[in-house]
């Protein structure tokens, strides 16, 4: 079976392992342009790419699917089934309708919940009891297609975004694996069509969407704390002061203190009033610094050890 695998970030990388690994051959790995990154914003190839050389595959960068001499570059490559893994291109009809086998997608939801970008921190941010992956047999809607195997994790009370992603994407090279399995041997894949009722869409995460707005209850910002580590990172104003906020816990406390108000602050952490309970922020980030816990901001803010 000839695959070509299309992918992009590091979330990707683990699917194309389990392509290679299964017997199939993968004839060209299609990935996102070289994109300037650092600060020198030098031009940096993707995660996927990087590992698609280092195993000596073919690689293509096209900006778009939609031009018909791309399409044909493609079609040469003849391949059974295409396995889409966070590519972040559209595929067109013509293009969904190349392979044998049709498209596949490893997406890190439990369709029809959180269809589009950002599953993994939609997920966290709705305090979503569990996630999972799908390998969907793809259509042209967005991450509308059946369903072909599924996968379901629990989300932790302590995930954050990059644990949860690490996690799914692994999973997602297992429910990967097997589904090529099946078909490798000759088994016919159920596709199982998602239900009309559920559906919520994980619109793509803003900068904007860091900022912390202590008049939220405390578990709501707790959420955005954990689903925005490690991006965008959560911001917020302590005392004056701007910091990215890498950590933190909702407390249930009663308080009559102003949303935003410092009401305590030691080793443990700096206690901010919400409109329901406290926020605990137990790790941050000083403009121009680096990650550092609450006891070593305090040591740089001393005013802020006798607020009560």
């Amino acid at each position: 079976m000839r695959i070509v695998f299309a992918g992009t970030p590091e979330f990707s990388v683990p699917c194309l392992a389990a392509c290679r690994a299964s017997g199939a051959e993968v004839v060209a790995v299609y990935t996102q342009p070289d994109r300037p990154a650092g600060r020198g914003r030098k031009l940096t190839p993707s995660p996927v790419k990087q590992a698609a050389l280092d195993a000596g595959l073919a690689v293509e960068q096209p900006e778009s699917l939609k031009d018909a001499a791309t399409r044909e570059r493609l079609a040469a490559y003849a391949p059974d089934l295409m396995v889409v893994v966070a590519y972040g291109l559209i595929l067109p009809r013509k293009v969904l309708a190349l392979p044998r086998l049709g498209c596949w997608n490893v997406h890190a939801s439990l369709l029809p919940r959180w269809r589009g970008a950002a599953p993994i921190q939609r997920a966290i941010l709705a305090g979503d009891a569990e996630s999972g992956v799908d390998l969907m047999q793809m259509e042209a809607g967005l991450d509308t297609g059946p369903v072909l195997l599924e996968r379901r994790t629990p989300i932790r009370a302590e995930e954050t975004g990059g644990s949860l992603h690490d996690r799914l994407s692994q999973l997602g090279a297992e429910v990967l694996a097997e589904g090529l399995q099946h078909v490798l041997a000759g088994d016919a894949l159920v596709p199982v069509p998602q239900p009309d009722t559920g559906v919520t869409y994980a619109h793509k995460l803003d900068k904007a969407e860091a900022r912390l707005d202590f008049g939220r209850t405390a578990i709501a910002l707790e959420r955005q704390v954990r689903a925005f580590d490690p991006w965008p990172v959560a911001e917020a104003t302590i005392a004056g002061e701007t910091v990215r906020v890498w950590a933190g816990r909702g407390l249930d406390v009663a308080h009559h203190a102003t949303p935003g108000s410092v009401l305590a602050a030691g080793r443990d952490g700096i206690d901010i009033a919400c409109a329901e309970g406290v926020l605990r922020v137990t790790a941050l980030q000083r403009a121009g610094g680096k990650r550092i816990g609450a006891a070593d901001y305090l040591n740089a803010r001393p005013d802020l050890r006798t607020a009560r």
